[in-house]
């Protein structure tokens, strides 16, 4: 398999999009984006409304196929693959609204979370090694919600959850689904500021102890870019400036067509 080291963000690359476009009608929502994502690392996409950042995302977790170009996935051509067989690779996408299941427990929206409890047959849950296999997702479960913080509710309904712990449950249970990369959709959205900086300390927290891969898509740049690694300014479905947070944030056609409107 073919490791890629990164020109920009430093270290090997785990994801990259290779020129792809996709239309809507006479709408060009995307047009011939090529990013690099390195692993370990959080890659921040930023952009006006209508930029394409969404499309983009939509493209690599397999919503959307691309009309032309391809996504390589850690050596692997996933271009094009339904949504399920993407997560199957280790890809999980979080939403800007959570979408826990809001009447099971913290602890029951993590245990069905877990890869290998979905794929548990019947024979397997009526034999002992099932057992052994619910009591390591537990131990499992346990882990990551203390990791979160979210232990002390372990036994609340998602719905009873603030709008800050609901963030940090889909974090949690795109974890407990083994996933190398996350991909979040406005994580901090509608979110006090001090709870917002708590979220993306959480996301760094992951990165630099679990090891996996964020990507995120943000408005709230005040917050996000003193948390990122590597930014790509998108507009008008085209990368306009990519690299570390403070050049991208300070090209005159970033604030152009994003800071200044």
């Amino acid at each position: 398999m073919e490791h890629v080291e990164s020109s920009e963000g430093g270290g090997r690359i785990l994801l990259e999009t290779r020129s792809v476009s996709l239309s809507f009608g006479a709408l060009r929502a995307v047009d011939s984006v090529s990013i690099h994502v390195p692993e370990n690392k959080i890659t921040l996409i930023i952009g006006p409304n209508g930029s394409g950042k969404t499309s983009l995302i939509n493209i690599i977790s397999g919503v959307y196929k691309p009309d032309s170009g391809s996504v390589i996935y850690d050596g692997l051509d996933i271009t094009g693959l339904p949504p399920h067989r993407v997560n199957e690779l280790g890809i999980v996408r979080t939403f800007q609204i959570p979408q826990p299941f809001l009447r099971l427990t913290v602890l029951e929206n993590l245990l069905i979370s877990d890869r290998g409890i979905a794929r548990t047959s019947l024979l397997e849950s009526l034999s002992r090694r099932w057992v052994s296999k619910e009591v390591e997702v537990c131990e499992k479960a346990y882990r990551i919600l203390k990791f979160l913080n979210l232990d002390r509710v372990w036994d609340h309904y998602a719905y009873q959850l603030s709008g800050g712990q609901l963030k940090l449950l889909e974090l949690g249970r795109a974890l407990m689904n083994g996933a190398r990369l996350i991909i979040m959709d406005e994580p901090i959205a509608g979110i006090l500021p001090t709870l917002a900086h708590t979220i993306f300390g959480y996301m760094r927290k992951a990165v630099g102890e679990l090891g996996v891969t964020i990507v995120a898509v943000e408005h709230r740049l005040d917050i996000a870019l003193k948390y990122v690694d590597l930014v790509y300014a998108m507009h008008r479905g085209k990368v306009i400036a990519s690299g570390d947070p403070d050049s991208v944030v300070n090209n005159p056609l970033v604030i152009e067509s994003y800071l200044g409107g």
